[in-house]
């Protein structure tokens, strides 16, 4: 398994070393327009990565060829720490994952619109005025600043006032789950809030959930089952409130491998 940086032509810029207990890729250099990340592996299955130290070390599962495109238009880094993908010294990992306990399946800070081959990844059939500070991504970056709304870190799913709104997340092969978290955007008054959720798996399965006017993550134990990929629709607004502005800080799957 190895990590390379490749620029717009797909000419191979540094490739990474075996180191530890997998391998590293040290960039002494800044990044061009047109630069991507690709990661190859033996086998699609579950690894640790780090494609940016201001995102860290995240498990993920990985195709056999995995591309990220890398965020240096000033319209793509807004949902980013400042100093993402910036500057001239930058450290790439990869590593073999073995066994992982229960954890929050959905979390992946790495997954953006043009992420191929990095599991999980958030879609959504709307986004507010498709700025990325309002990306479906933003629902699974384990980012839980909640009391504003904007640039990082207070970027959030923006549904453009839609009630027809729907964000889908691919897990990218089975996971067993058992609960599934919500944490609402609580800029209020700016911010209204939903009163009820559902929530579709792929075998057809839907969960009706309550919500509450709450900043903190809101928990919905469900009957363990394994699926890959679920969606969350149906979104109703609190009809009492005047602000036409609910949003999702964070939605979380909780489970384990399958």
């Amino acid at each position: 398994m190895h990590i390379e940086i490749q620029d717009r032509d797909q000419n191979i810029i540094r490739q990474s070393v075996d180191c530890g207990y997998g391998c590293a890729l040290v960039h002494q250099a800044a990044y061009n327009e047109g630069d991507q990340i690709v990661i190859h592996v033996p086998q699609g299955g579950l690894y640790q990565i780090q494609l940016d130290e201001t995102l860290g070390n995240q498990v993920v599962y990985l195709e056999k060829e995995a591309r990220y495109a890398i965020p240096l238009q000033p319209a793509l880094r807004t949902c980013y720490p400042v100093q993402a993908f910036l500057g001239s010294m930058h450290l790439l990992t990869l590593a073999k994952v073995e066994q992982t306990c229960r954890r929050n399946l959905a979390l992946n800070p790495y997954d953006h619109h043009h992420t191929q081959g990095i599991f999980p990844q958030a879609k959504a059939n709307v986004e507010t005025r498709g700025e990325m500070v309002f990306a479906a991504r933003n629902a699974i970056d384990g980012n839980f600043a909640n009391h504003s709304h904007g640039n990082y870190p207070f970027e959030s799913w923006g549904i453009n006032r839609d009630p027809k709104a729907e964000l889908t997340l691919d897990f990218g092969r089975p996971v067993r789950i058992d609960e599934i978290r919500l944490t609402l955007r609580a800029d209020w008054p700016h911010d209204s809030w939903w009163t009820e959720a559902s929530v579709t798996d792929d075998t057809g399965e839907t969960y009706t959930l309550a919500l509450q006017k709450d900043a903190l993550p809101q928990r919905f134990p469900i009957k363990e089952k394994v699926v890959t990929s679920l969606t969350l629709h149906d979104l109703k607004k609190d009809e009492r409130d005047p602000s036409p502005f609910p949003a999702l800080t964070q939605i979380e799957v909780w489970g384990v491998e399958a």
